[in-house]
């Protein structure tokens, strides 16, 4: 595999990591907690006006055309600087309608996504079941055209999205569903996070969707799914790889006993293991990155990602906080905002003990051959 980055995969790094180093500072991140604000719309703005909201969208629907390996490098440097905001949901939900929409659904949703005038909500985590791709929320048939019933937990952004992508149980398929969070129907319950951004429980008590509002295609779920998990892995990247650039800079100022504590073997140690597990989340994450965008089979390579994301980034921001020592929870200091930000990570769609199960599960399931 190769593990280079195209031109145009290098152009979106540098676009975007020359605006976020720029615009995210300290000193902002510290107005929006003051603000208790989860969604810096002055960034919002900035990143839609340079195209990078719309990396996925179809140049016809005023987007840049690219695909989920970009989406993952942009994701990668948000991580690296904290940034809060809707933005891995709603560069996840644009995928999917680009990939797996109508026309209309591309035309109504996509524009004002590349705009930046419309915020997307994924709703994956359901309260019946723990396999995302076997939903316990169903959809039935009316004269309308369906009935969602259901609940879904941990949906990030329910609040301010246009629309929430919900996977439903219909008959003997899963499909995805496009839930308007203001319809008769749909109630939205706000629960506080450690990152200070909301989430909230999305409960579906005969919630109406109509044909328009559902995408075609029995694959649609798995597509989210996966390229969401991945998009996880590649954020989390950036936030332990900045985490680990931040510590190894403060281990070579801070003086103990005359000398700096990056020249203690047992400092060094620490932080060398760090970095193997850095590497080893880089490497788990764009294999399984490159597999899910090209459409090929992926459910080892996602599981393995997803291990490596939530068990290696634990180990590092752990490491990193303690090698701060106790300026690592002085809330001025900037690195207790990646510790969170890992944590929650680490969590979302489950953490390395849920995908470590599958994966076991998937090779158990596999024939001699499969496993050749």
């Amino acid at each position: 595999m190769d593990f280079q980055f195209s031109d145009d995969q290098n152009a979106v790094r540098d676009l975007a990591r020359g605006i976020l180093e720029k615009e995210v500072t300290v000193e902002r991140l510290k107005r929006l907690e003051r603000e208790d604000s989860a969604h810096d719309r002055a960034l919002w703005a900035t990143l839609a006006e340079v195209g990078l909201l719309g990396l996925a969208i179809p140049a016809e629907h005023d987007g840049m055309a690219l695909g989920l390996q970009e989406v993952c490098i942009f994701l990668l440097e948000l991580g690296r600087v904290a940034a809060p905001g809707p933005f891995l949901p709603t560069l996840l939900g644009s995928l999917a309608i680009a990939l797996d929409g109508t026309e209309a659904q591309k035309r109504d949703w996509l524009v004002p996504v590349a705009g930046g005038d419309c915020v997307l909500a994924l709703a994956l985590v359901d309260a019946e079941s723990s396999d995302p791709l076997r939903p316990g929320t169903r959809a039935e048939r009316d004269g309308r055209g369906w009935v969602l019933t259901g609940t879904k937990h941990w949906v990030s952004a329910a609040d301010l999205a246009g629309r929430i992508l919900v996977p439903a149980r219909a008959g003997d398929d899963i499909l995805v569903f496009l839930v308007d969070p203001a319809a008769a129907g749909v109630t939205l319950a706000v629960h506080g996070t450690s990152t200070a951004e909301t989430a909230f429980t999305v409960t579906l008590a005969g919630a109406h969707v109509a044909d328009a509002d559902v995408l075609p295609g029995t694959d649609a779920a798995r597509h989210l799914y996966e390229s969401t998990l991945v998009a996880h892995c590649a954020m989390q990247l950036g936030v332990c790889e900045r985490a680990l650039d931040m510590t190894a800079r403060y281990v070579r100022e801070r003086l103990q006993f005359g000398v700096p504590i990056g020249s203690f073997q047992a400092v060094q140690h620490r932080a060398a293991d760090c970095f193997i597990d850095l590497e080893s989340m880089r490497w788990t994450t764009w294999r399984a990155v490159e597999r899910v965008a090209d459409g090929l089979p992926s459910t080892r390579e996602c599981a393995v990602a997803k291990f490596w994301s939530a068990e290696g980034g634990a180990r590092i921001l752990a490491a990193c906080q303690h090698l701060h020592g106790g300026i690592g929870v002085d809330l001025d200091y900037p690195i207790h905002r990646y510790f969170l930000r890992s944590k929650a990570l680490e969590l979302a769609l489950g953490g390395a003990t849920t995908h470590l199960v599958r994966l076991g599960r998937d090779l158990a399931n596999s024939s001699p051959a499969e496993l050749a």
